[in-house]
């Protein structure tokens, strides 16, 4: 029999973290691929709530009914947002099979998965800028905080370096074509478990915790194309992921049917 070349075992996805951080006019992605998928991952959904009616008090101090209903008070089954979205998830790396072949795998054999939980925990930290070339030529500094910024007055060179507000980085997350959802990294656990003799990790299990950035959470910053173009980005898969749970509700359509027609009697 001929051999067609087509495997019995279908190809699987790897979940990545996907990462539009440089500062460029087209910001390049920084790609952060699961060695292995998690088996489980866990998702919370909270929907908006109104405010809650505030108890009037009389003069002996006893309740006297409630205060006037304030304009949000008056739509308590209104639903403006979406639902705030969360996953909890558990990866673990690993550098055995890399270090099988050291050759093909210096990183590996220098760090580890150092590097690998590196660029994770980068993702909780705004961009860099000038501040590492400003504080590694001072000796000591000192810190004053403003509402324009903080200012480090460096005390061997005396210059003075102004720490401008950064935002958040925006990171994608994918989890097959079936969701692509923009996130912010809330939650970093990451337990250690086997070291190189220079101490670096050989193995690890990072416990993230994402919550689902909603178009209302996505504003681009004026003047900044490469973020305005991270943002436009963002909120198309947002509303791309949606797109798709609406249709997946209304294919569930048959199911109630098919469920309504089994109530019936024969």
């Amino acid at each position: 029999m001929a051999e067609t070349g087509y495997s019995r075992t279908p190809r699987l996805l790897k979940g990545a973290l996907i990462y539009f951080g440089a500062p460029m006019l087209i910001p390049i992605p920084n790609i952060i691929i699961f060695q292995y998928n998690p088996e489980s991952m866990s998702r919370t959904l909270t929907p908006w709530q109104p405010v809650e009616r505030t108890i009037k008090w009389s003069e002996d101090n006893k309740p006297a009914g409630f205060e006037d209903l304030t304009r949000e008070q008056r739509f308590t089954l209104s639903q403006p947002f979406d639902p705030k979205e969360s996953f909890s998830l558990n990866l673990e790396v690993d550098a055995t099979d890399a270090l099988e072949h050291p050759d093909s795998h210096p990183v590996a054999v220098l760090t580890g998965v150092a590097d690998r939980l590196a660029a994770i925990e980068m993702l909780m930290y705004p961009p860099a800028d000038s501040l590492q070339g400003g504080l590694m030529g001072s000796v000591s500094a000192s810190v004053s905080v403003s509402p324009s910024g903080v200012s480090l007055d460096a005390s061997a060179g005396g210059a003075v370096s102004t720490v401008e507000r950064k935002e958040a980085p925006v990171v994608l997350f994918f989890w097959g074509p079936g969701r692509i959802v923009p996130v912010r990294i809330m939650t970093l656990t990451i337990e250690e478990q086997q070291f190189s003799p220079t101490l670096y990790p050989l193995r690890a299990k990072a416990t993230i915790g994402l919550r689902v950035l909603t178009e209302n959470d996505l504003v681009a910053i004026d003047g900044n194309p490469a973020t305005g173009m991270t943002v436009e980005l963002a909120k198309a898969c947002y509303t791309f992921t949606r797109a798709q749970k609406e249709a997946l509700a209304l294919a569930n359509l048959a199911n109630s049917v098919e469920s309504i027609i089994g109530m019936l009697p024969i």
